[in-house]
């Protein structure tokens, strides 16, 4: 009930921002959600919020229904409840990601690196912890949906050359990541973090750096978005063929994508 009761309140004092409906009235075509949550009044209430930002808002209750509804593949974004009841968020992600690659912003109650942790190696583009400020919810959506309509565009005109290193092969025009013959399976924002990384090998990139230009969001110092993103890259790629970790961190800097150690000739 407090919970409902803050997030009422937020948005009813919440100004609609007049330029983004605008702008989502404008598109020809609106972003659809589906948002799949087993509280219905926090459902009614993030559906009014967002379809006064100008999104076509669809809610459900029952995760069974819910991934009925994703494969059909009429959404362009979810937005999936990590405490449902029966098939929890976890296993819903699971059956989604064997055949729908439709992003998914995860929300979790309890706020648990854990979760977080194990919804991106699933397949999760990115998590909100609840109780959520509505800004960061539409921002984290927005921040989705831009990457999504990028990675298409890129994919339909990239004409750049893969970029290898090692054993691991990034190609961005099909946005494919190979480890010798083996295909690793990542999502839009693990991606995107390892090719803006294996494009300058050897450099380190702050944290904010990665923030903005990744995730699509401002950096704050309670952000471990990229951390916790950087945990589940590692566990994909693997170590490098000589046992070393591949993405190496400089301690309250950022992260950099290790070159291969040359063997010194005698």
């Amino acid at each position: 009930m407090l919970l409902r009761k803050k997030y009422e309140e937020v948005l009813n004092g919440w100004p609609v921002d007049a330029d983004i409906v605008m702008d989502r009235k404008s598109e020809t075509v609106p972003a659809r959600i589906l948002v799949i949550d087993d509280d219905v009044e926090l459902c009614k209430l993030v559906s009014r919020f967002l379809g006064s930002d100008g999104y076509a808002v669809e809610t459900t209750h029952d995760s069974g229904q819910g991934i009925e509804l994703v494969l059909c593949g009429e959404y362009d974004l979810v937005v999936l409840d990590v405490m449902l009841p029966g098939l929890d968020g976890f296993e819903v992600l699971r059956r989604i990601r064997v055949k729908s690659n439709t992003p998914v912003l995860m929300l979790t109650a309890r706020g648990d690196d854990l979760d977080r942790i194990l919804g991106l190696e699933i397949g999760a583009d990115d998590y909100l912890a609840k109780p959520f400020n509505p800004r960061e919810l539409a921002g984290r959506i927005r921040a989705i949906l831009r990457r999504a309509k990028s990675a298409s565009a890129v994919s339909a005109h990239s004409v750049a050359s893969p970029i290898k290193i090692g054993d691991l092969e990034l190609n961005s025009g099909a946005r494919t990541v190979r480890r010798g013959s083996e295909l690793v399976k990542l999502t839009a924002v693990e991606f995107d973090l390892l090719n803006k990384l294996m494009e300058s090998p050897g450099r380190v990139i702050g944290r904010e750096e990665l923030t903005r230009e990744v995730l699509g969001r401002e950096f704050s110092p309670f952000d471990r978005g990229i951390d916790t993103h950087i945990w589940s890259l590692r566990k994909k790629v693997g170590t490098a063929l000589n046992g070393t970790e591949r993405i190496k961190g400089v301690r309250g800097v950022g992260y950099f994508y290790a070159l291969p150690e040359i063997s010194k000739k005698r």
